[in-house]
């Protein structure tokens, strides 16, 4: 056996006869490439400016309708702040969802998700990069609601750290929810199936925290509090922002949106040659 027969020898090969290494750096350009790609489709097409504009829309409102009240003390005052806040992580994760949702059924349906599969792209990089630029959206939208944060809390210096918290829980649970948008996209066999299953996910995480906070909870209704994502998320920025409690003291809360970002994150990684298809349900297509 001679030295390049043997160098040979010890090179292995992936299914397409391509090199782990070869894979890898093609995954590791595949995804930017496809992130960029999306990222136009997103914003260059005026999608994103429109969700935006309804975004702003909706936060001028609700600031509004908190800075007129004369009522206003220092601690309503923070409560305002927590309001707004909270409002912009939920609208700005629920139209994170709603894009990640149509990324693949969508582009099924309207038949432009085959040329992106025939390219030399692996499929989990498509899947990472369309992860990519849904989050652009939830970044942009967390920008816009830094002036409506800023005009509420100015003025009882709470405003660095209301930003502080919205960037990072919500982040957090922007990422955990656009994976899971993403997966339902991938599996569902309809465009309209993707977004409506997404919604009504979002609903139903949501619902329990619009709930009366005066009502007493019994160790059930904690334990719903902690798995449910959104209500744990939303708990801790009232417990830091509103409450005046440390970072550390209910950092468990955020264990919720971490699995689920964690989890969801890689099923897409491990998963995504399979679900990532031209028919919906996972099949090779």
């Amino acid at each position: 056996m001679t030295a390049d027969t043997g160098e040979r020898a010890h090179e292995t090969t992936t299914g397409d006869g391509t090199t782990p290494a070869a894979t890898a750096q093609r995954s590791a350009a595949g995804w930017w490439t496809v992130a960029g790609q999306e990222c136009r489709d997103l914003w260059l097409t005026g999608r994103g400016l429109v969700l935006l504009f309804a975004f702003s829309v909706l936060l001028s409102v609700m600031t509004y309708l908190a800075a007129t009240n004369q009522a206003l003390n220092f601690l309503e005052q923070r409560e305002a702040v927590n309001l707004v806040l909270q409002v912009a992580i939920a609208v700005g994760v629920l139209v994170t969802l709603v894009v990640s949702a149509d990324t693949i059924s969508g582009e099924r349906e309207r038949g432009t998700l085959e040329h992106l599969l025939v390219t030399p792209v692996p499929r989990r990089a498509i899947a990472v990069g369309k992860l990519v630029a849904a989050m652009s959206l939830w970044l942009a939208a967390f920008a816009v609601s830094v002036p409506y944060v800023w005009v509420l809390g100015h003025g009882v210096s709470v405003v660095g750290r209301a930003l502080l918290l919205g960037l990072v829980v919500g982040t957090l649970l922007a990422l955990a929810l656009a994976a899971l948008g993403l997966l339902l996209s991938a599996v569902s066999r309809s465009n309209k199936v993707s977004v409506s299953v997404s919604l009504l996910v979002l609903l139903a995480l949501f619902a329990p925290t619009q709930l009366p906070t005066g009502l007493p909870k019994g160790w059930f209704g904690t334990l719903l509090e902690r798995v449910n994502p959104v209500g744990s998320a939303l708990h801790y920025i009232s417990a830091v922002l509103v409450n005046g409690h440390t970072w550390t003291r209910d950092l468990s809360y955020l264990a919720s949106p971490l699995v689920t970002a964690v989890l969801a994150g890689a099923v897409l990684l491990l998963a995504g040659e399979r679900i990532v298809t031209l028919t919906g349900g996972g099949s090779r297509g």
